[in-house]
């Protein structure tokens, strides 16, 4: 029966979608349906045929390819412009974390790429192989966890400019001085004039430039020096004699700021 005749049939007979089966049928066997190429590269090796369907995983089924769950597949074509389908297969791996083994299939290619897609990203995880090895079936991946480096907090002291830190505090004998003890010029050693908040130290104790903090004296700076002033002593710079006098010689506590 030729299709015209068939076609007419169809038309007339009340068995039409039988008809329009047999129809089909025939259009497929006749080459009356599209047919493209397509090549199918998968488990090493490529296959090559004819369809007429555009959807992959019946283009799959066609070629006897069976898709498990975790594979994946890439679409590109070639140099004519035909259809090619990359199926890469997911492999098993065994990820161990806190002492639990779990198995996962994958089509990742490095082991970074499986880490990422985990979340065992960071500083917080340490991994028992480099980044960049390609993953193999069966491939076990140790991660454990970094115990984060805590920096014990600095101490502070509040000084009348807020809480202030320091690196070592001691307690030293002090005296006071105006500015026009000494030479009476009234320039410190290291060139700063002579007023409140400015120390004489010995420099083999406390460096010249250092930031002090002396409660009841406040924040000052170490940038005179004194021929008296031998080890753990401290000389105040006051503004007035009155001042001095009335501060005399005591023990205070000296702390080194940062």
């Amino acid at each position: 029966m030729t299709f015209k005749k068939l076609y007419v049939r169809c038309i007339r007979d009340i068995r039409f979608p039988i008809c329009i089966g047999m129809m089909f049928v025939m259009m497929l066997t006749a080459g009356f349906i599209p047919h493209k190429h397509v090549t199918i590269a998968v488990d090493g090796q490529k296959i090559e045929l004819n369809t007429p369907y555009s959807a992959v995983d019946n283009i799959l089924s066609q070629a006897g390819v069976t898709k498990n769950e975790k594979d994946e597949y890439r679409i590109s074509a070639d140099d004519k412009g035909d259809m090619v389908i990359n199926v890469k297969r997911a492999v098993p791996v065994v990820i161990e974390y806190q002492g639990k083994q779990e198995e996962m299939f994958t089509t990742k290619s490095t082991v970074a790429e499986i880490m990422q897609e985990l979340g065992y990203v960071g500083n917080r995880y340490a991994i028992d192989k480099d980044g960049d090895i390609s993953v193999a079936a069966d491939m076990h991946i140790r991660v454990t966890d970094v115990e984060p480096v805590i920096i014990p907090a600095k101490p502070t002291v509040e000084t009348g400019q807020g809480a202030m830190s320091y690196s070592r505090h001691m307690t030293m004998e002090a005296t006071a001085y105006i500015p026009s003890d000494g030479g009476g010029s009234g320039i410190t050693a290291t060139g700063m004039v002579a007023q409140h908040g400015v120390i004489a130290v010995d420099p083999q104790v406390i460096p010249l430039g250092t930031r002090v903090y002396i409660p009841g004296y406040g924040v000052a700076i170490a940038a005179d020096t004194g021929g008296a002033i031998r080890g753990n002593r401290i000389d105040l710079c006051m503004n007035t004699y009155r001042e001095a006098i009335n501060f005399g010689r005591g023990d205070v506590e000296v702390y080194i700021l940062d």
